[in-house]
């Protein structure tokens, strides 16, 4: 039985949905920036007015207006991380939960195949899917900044650089997700505890960036690859960076030693 393939056919629906949504999301909100972009002067007045904490909460930079190109693709961005992440942590409570979740176990313990070939193939199998998304991230986003930044005039070097961000953070929540998922008995609802961990963290990252605190920016993936950041200077963060590693990488390691050991239940 090959686990990686079987696994990878049962996101065959769910990479089409994501890549659809995601990328008409980008797409369909890069399609008003002519209109801001027209009036930029204005736009930036009135912006000029909104209380700091405002600005801060959609992760507006005062070094990079709205009203530019890599302005709106940041606050475009920023918010399409929350999708991205919603998929992330979805295939991370889903993946090693979900022979329990939907009592067929046994079908698969009894198959000729080791418990390490089986997470690590869930594990692939869920990070070739979110990287065909991601793919789709690319295209619609380059395709969007092009097509809609009329005659003003584009470095992509610092997209690429944000762009190439967005396997660290669904790694993020990939595998934070299934430490999670075999760390409690039983994940009830997938997309419930999905949601939550997503929009919790963006939460977290918005009271980070009213409180211009480092601390609190600590805990979010979305403050570790903040896009607005990421454009100005040029490069991830450089202690986030670190800190998302490690948290990838303990949280991989933790979910293989406890998937092994864990006494999976299934009628």
């Amino acid at each position: 039985m090959n686990v990686y393939l079987f696994e990878l056919k049962m996101y065959k629906k769910s990479i089409i949905i994501w890549s659809v949504a995601i990328s008409f999301w980008i797409i369909f909100y890069m399609a008003f920036y002519p209109m801001i972009g027209g009036d930029s002067v204005d736009f930036d007045a009135i912006m000029a007015d909104f209380p700091e904490e405002f600005s801060a909460m959609f992760g507006i930079n005062s070094d990079l207006p709205v009203s530019s190109v890599l302005g709106y693709f940041s606050l475009t961005f920023s918010m399409a991380q929350i999708p991205i992440a919603i998929q992330a942590a979805n295939y991370g409570f889903s993946s090693l939960s979900v022979e329990e979740r939907e009592l067929t176990a046994d079908f698969l313990l009894s198959k000729p195949v080791k418990r390490k070939t089986i997470i690590i193939s869930k594990f692939l199998a869920a990070l070739t899917s979110l990287t065909i998304v991601n793919i789709f991230i690319w295209i619609s986003s380059i395709v969007a900044i092009n097509i809609f930044k009329g005659d003003n005039t584009v470095s992509m070097d610092y997209v690429y650089i944000l762009l190439s961000s967005i396997v660290f953070f669904q790694l993020f929540f990939l595998s934070v997700g299934m430490v999670i998922s075999v760390s409690i008995k039983k994940v009830a609802s997938v997309l419930s505890f999905s949601m939550a961990f997503a929009l919790g963290l963006y939460i977290v990252n918005t009271f980070a960036l009213i409180f211009s605190s480092d601390l609190i920016g600590y805990i979010s993936p979305y403050s570790h690859f903040n896009p607005a950041y990421i454009l100005v200077e040029g490069h991830y963060h450089p202690l986030y960076t670190v800190i998302s590693f490690l948290v990838i990488i303990g949280s991989l390691f933790m979910s293989y030693f406890l998937y092994i050991r864990r006494n999976i239940h299934s009628l």
